[in-house]
């Protein structure tokens, strides 16, 4: 890259970031690593924001995500966890279901009981 294209890079750094052309350089050269790195991760995060979200609406149900998602394979339901975190939080009585067919499909969670919560302990040292 020229100089013309690295200080248009570095516009909004700064220090001498953001004019001087070899720190200017340095610093866009680790931006661009940094958003090239970051570009992956979003991917990674978002995954693991709707698997959480998923969870959450099936334990509401009495099934964790594991169970719910190999019924939901049994049962050729193709959605992908983008939609399927989309509905547990805006649609309630469609995730339920859902939840209702994979659960008949894989019946994995019987017996399953909620962690309650403990009061308020506090321990007197």
């Amino acid at each position: 890259m020229n100089k013309k294209e690295i200080l248009k890079l570095a516009k909004g750094f700064r220090g001498r970031a953001k004019n001087c052309i070899r720190i200017a350089r340095e610093r866009v050269e680790k931006a661009l690593q940094y958003s090239y790195r970051d570009r992956r991760n979003k991917k990674r995060d978002m995954r693991s924001l709707w698997i959480q979200r998923i969870n959450a609406g099936t334990r509401q149900h009495g099934v964790n995500y594991g169970n719910f998602m190999h019924g939901l394979m049994k049962e050729n339901i193709q959605l992908n966890r983008k939609v399927l975190s989309e509905l547990s939080m805006h649609e309630p009585y469609s995730f339920k279901a859902l939840v209702d067919i994979s659960h008949s499909a894989f019946p994995g969670n019987k017996n399953i009981v909620l962690p309650t919560r403990k009061a308020n302990v506090a321990i007197n040292v």
